[in-house]
């Protein structure tokens, strides 16, 4: 069973101030890219448990901290089956980009393993399981372009017309989620934060597909903090904006950096340039809205 599973871009990220629970409060607006991971799960022999390979990846843990594996036993907890499965990650999303790979494979996981356990877990029951894993797993389950608030992980669907174009620079190393989000409460330190709002000329870009619209009005809280940690990824902005790009941000924790252009030609146009620079390790040219986690074939 093979579950294809998309990269996101929060095209939106307002981080409010920190709850109670060690979590903020944040407004996001997701946005789902055709950069994907491939999950595929087949059934081990009774009694083995849950294996995990990675394939693309050295990096990344391929044991039970993995947040697929974690998947995989939430699911069987949930239901009363004994999980034994073997689960091959075929990674494509970048790690620790701020593009969700993570959550992206633990959305697959609960997917692929639903199918192959034959449970028909319906979707509400999925997001909700998906919500224990973090807050970015419910909306790799419903891609698209979506409003997240609490921590991110209550959607609700936003009205977007026509593609959205990418260009996506990859820096040499990852960042950290928790070491952004606290580089954000240290400079925020000695200001009032309120809560975050979603932005209404974002939502009127969307609803008309304008790119330009929606280039003017990314926006991102955790962009200073992600800048302060990485300074260099400035650079690659200001870059961006010099080579033509209609607005750049910071995607999510970073250190990713998206960049909307109008159309497929002038993303490669920016993609050779950004190459050229030599300030980034890779780029990677996208398109979006695309679908949530997904069967793409059975084995049967």
């Amino acid at each position: 069973m093979t579950v294809r599973v998309p990269a996101k871009i929060n095209l939106q990220l307002g981080v409010g101030p920190l709850r109670a629970d060690g979590y903020h409060e944040l407004v996001t607006v997701f946005h789902a890219v055709n950069i994907c991971d491939d999950v595929i799960v087949e059934a081990a022999t009774p009694g083995a448990g849950i294996s995990l390979e990675m394939v693309g990846e050295a990096s990344v843990a391929a044991d039970a901290t993995n947040l697929a594996w974690r998947a995989a036993q939430v699911l069987a907890d949930a239901s009363g089956v004994d999980p034994d499965v073997h689960l091959q990650i075929h990674k494509r999303i970048p790690v620790a980009g701020g593009m969700a790979g993570g959550s992206a494979d633990a959305a697959a996981a609960l997917v692929a393993c639903d199918a192959l356990w034959r449970l028909s877990t319906d979707r509400a029951e999925l997001a909700r399981l998906a919500a224990t894993l973090g807050s970015d797993v419910p909306f790799a389950l419903h891609g698209g372009t979506a409003i997240g608030t609490g921590r991110g992980e209550q959607l609700t669907d936003v009205l977007a017309r026509g593609t959205l174009h990418w260009v996506l620079a990859i820096a040499e190393e990852g960042l950290s989620t928790p070491a952004v989000y606290a580089e954000c409460d240290r400079l925020r330190a000695d200001e009032r934060v309120d809560d975050p709002v979603v932005s209404e000329a974002l939502m009127q870009g969307l609803r008309s597909g304008d790119a330009q619209a929606v280039g003017r009005a990314l926006a991102n809280d955790l962009q200073s903090a992600a800048l302060s940690l990485r300074p260099e990824l400035g650079q690659v902005l200001q870059a961006g904006d010099d080579l033509g790009a209609l607005g750049g941000i910071v995607s999510g924790s970073g250190p990713t950096l998206a960049f909307i252009v109008a159309d497929e030609e002038r993303a490669l146009d920016l993609a050779v340039g950004l190459m050229s620079t030599g300030l980034v390790r890779s780029v990677k040219r996208a398109h979006g809205p695309v679908p949530g986690a997904k069967v793409v074939n059975e084995r049967l």
